[in-house]
C-alpha cells in the first residue's frame, strides 16, 4: 500500500496556503489527514467560494445575496463539486432568470471548482428572518 496522497482538483486552491503533504508532516505521526466531506480542504474551498457569493448583490435590496440569506444549502467535497440550493425573494423576483446563472458563474471562477449544480428552490419561503444580523441591522429592521 502506498503511502503517496492521490491529489483532487480542490487540492489546487491550497496553494501557497497549506499543502496536503505540508499538514500530514504538521500532524501528529500515523495520523492521516482527514480529507472527506467537512475536512480542511473541502472548507477552504467553501470559504473561497461564500467570498465568492458575497459579491453577487440583488438589485433591489443594496445586500450580498449570501447574507440576505438566499442560499440554502452550499456542499463542496475534495473532488471541487459543488451542490447549492438557492432561493430569491420572491418566486416573481425581476432577476429570476440572471441571478442563478450569475451565482453559478462567480462559483465556477474559484480556483479548485470543477462541477456546480445548483438548484432554484422554493421551499422553505425567503422571509427576513433567513438574513444574517448584520443584513437586518443594515436595513434597519431590528
Amino acid at each position: 500500500m502506498s503511502n503517496e496522497t492521490q491529489s483532487t482538483p480542490a487540492d489546487k486552491i491550497i496553494g501557497n496556503v497549506l499543502s496536503l503533504e505540508d499538514e500530514k508532516t504538521m500532524d501528529e505521526p500515523g495520523r492521516e489527514l482527514e480529507t472527506s466531506a467537512g475536512g480542511p480542504v473541502e472548507e477552504i474551498l467553501k470559504e473561497r467560494i461564500i467570498e465568492a457569493i458575497r459579491t453577487v448583490y440583488d438589485p433591489e435590496i443594496p445586500i450580498n445575496i449570501y447574507e440576505l440569506g438566499l442560499i440554502y444549502r452550499l456542499d463542496v467535497n475534495a473532488n471541487g463539486e459543488v451542490e447549492v440550493d438557492m432561493t430569491l425573494t420572491s418566486p416573481a423576483c425581476p432577476v429570476a432568470g440572471t441571478l442563478p446563472p450569475e451565482v453559478e458563474q462567480k462559483i465556477r471562477s474559484v480556483p479548485g471548482v470543477e462541477d456546480v449544480e445548483l438548484e432554484l428552490v422554493w421551499e422553505p419561503p425567503f422571509s427576513i428572518d433567513m438574513m444574517s444580523e448584520a443584513a437586518r441591522l443594515q436595513l434597519g429592521l431590528f
